[in-house]
């Protein structure tokens, strides 16, 4: 039986937010996205060929990056210049911690740090955060010489909120920090909200256009792991309601998703009878294979009957259902279903491959 957390060591408490904040969100939407536009928004359907293209070197990430960070400045810095709505207030042309998010949304596009929730996210706690105690210190008639440990204040508080919501943004802990050190940016007020949220909407799309050219951006818009339990209803379906299967073709004995000679296989989504075959933990055996494959469907089928035997469960024939990740593809068991996410998780570990 689980002790209370309250009888356990303060060391080991942990509190994940998303484990209440996923099942009321909504399963993705974008493989019902027209092709093109799925595309620039980061998902990558079954039939995605990304993971035949040899990665790309350094310097081409190099060059898209500073091509990136330089048109999102300069838009954000046009805008901040010309439109009225903010000269007037006094608003900074760019917000200093824009130049530290850039490049985290053009050149580190793979981290968690630089998603969409992260990026706009993290911004609007940290605006919130360090505008109240801005406010807050504000009220003591020796703010000035104070000043400097509300900043402080400011930016762990923030810091400690972003980590709490899962949006931790590295640059935004400068929006806070700004928000009280800078008498610019402090005389805002809640207003200070807004060039922040337009620069970070700007920078959004940029990096849609950009990374998605020869990269895929983002990596998921709200989390990584499952979303919308409450209303996809039954394991195996989507938001939508319609199962993700993966269907296979036997030719020469193999199965799967991109397979070599002796396979063939074919995806879709779609309405298809219900699998009571679940991706579970512990049912499902996922092997990553660095080397060359094997140009023979037979020689395939041995090494797996091997490994399968190695690991002590004597006729491999009798072991359950696998998935297999290897650079040609994916193997997927007959009428196995799985969400999109999880399709083009499996396929962004092969293209890595």
């Amino acid at each position: 039986m689980t002790r209370p957390w309250y009888r356990t060591r303060p060391t080991t408490w942990h509190l994940d937010m998303d484990r209440f904040i996923n099942p009321f969100i909504p399963a993705s939407v974008l493989p019902h996205f027209p092709t093109p536009i799925a595309y620039f928004l980061g998902y990558r359907g079954p039939r995605s060929r990304r993971a035949k293209k040899p990665p790309l070197g350094n310097i081409a990430i190099i060059f898209f990056a500073f091509v990136g960070v330089f048109v999102t400045i300069t838009i954000i810095g046009a805008v901040g210049e010309h439109y009225e709505g903010f000269r007037g207030r006094g608003v900074p042309v760019v917000v200093g911690s824009f130049g530290a998010a850039a490049v985290l949304d053009f050149y580190a596009i793979e981290s968690p740090l630089s998603q969409p929730r992260n990026a706009i996210g993290g911004q609007l706690v940290s605006c919130i955060v360090g505008i109240s105690i801005a406010k807050l210190f504000a009220l003591s008639p020796n703010f000035e010489s104070i000043r400097w440990l509300g900043a402080s204040l400011a930016c762990a508080s923030a810091t400690a909120v972003m980590a709490l919501t899962g949006t931790v943004h590295p640059p935004a802990g400068a929006t806070a920090l700004m928000a009280v050190l800078d008498d610019q940016v402090q005389a805002l007020g809640w207003f200070l909200i807004a060039p922040v949220m337009l620069g970070c909407a700007i920078m959004l799309v940029c990096a849609l256009l950009v990374n998605n050219l020869q990269r895929r951006f983002p990596m998921y818009w709200w989390s990584p792991e499952k979303t919308g339990g409450v209303w996809s209803g039954p394991p195996g379906k989507d938001g939508s309601g319609e199962e993700v299967t993966m269907e296979t073709e036997e030719k020469g004995g193999e199965k799967g998703l991109g397979g070599k000679a002796g396979s063939s296989s074919e995806s879709r989504l779609g309405r298809g009878a219900r699998s009571d075959e679940t991706l579970r933990e512990g049912d499902v055996d996922i092997e990553a294979q660095s080397g060359t494959l094997s140009e023979s469907g037979d020689d395939n089928d041995n090494e797996g009957r091997r490994k399968k035997k190695e690991d002590g469960d004597g006729d491999g024939d009798e072991r359950g259902p696998r998935v297999v990740i290897s650079r040609g593809g994916v193997e997927i068991p007959e009428g196995l279903s799985l969400r999109p996410e999880e399709v083009s998780f499996l396929e962004t570990i092969c293209e890595r491959l």
